[in-house]
């Protein structure tokens, strides 16, 4: 049962850089850092959009309309943290 625990604790470390990287690299493109007319550049964001649309969609269904400031991405890893907490705390349980 540890070691599941173990691979739940990776999952989430590996979603939580994976929005970090998101976040960082939305700021990079909306300040003019990086362009979307890069292909490398395109197809990151395009593949990092895929993959967390779906964890920011019911989210972005839910909160009010904030203007330009998406909040979606601050409530999904304040719940990966939440849910590494509840892990660790439980894990105790098993030793």
């Amino acid at each position: 049962m540890l070691s599941l625990i173990q691979i739940l604790l990776l999952i989430l470390d590996i979603v939580w850089f994976i929005i970090l990287a998101h976040v960082i690299m939305s700021w990079l493109i909306n300040f003019q850092v990086l362009n979307l007319h890069q292909q490398l550049v395109a197809q990151i964001w395009y593949g990092l959009n895929r993959i967390l649309e779906p964890l920011y969609g019911p989210i972005r269904r839910v909160l009010p309309a904030m203007g330009g400031l998406d909040l979606a991405p601050l409530i999904v890893l304040v719940a990966v943290y939440a849910l590494r907490i509840i892990l660790v705390n439980n894990a105790v349980y098993f030793y």
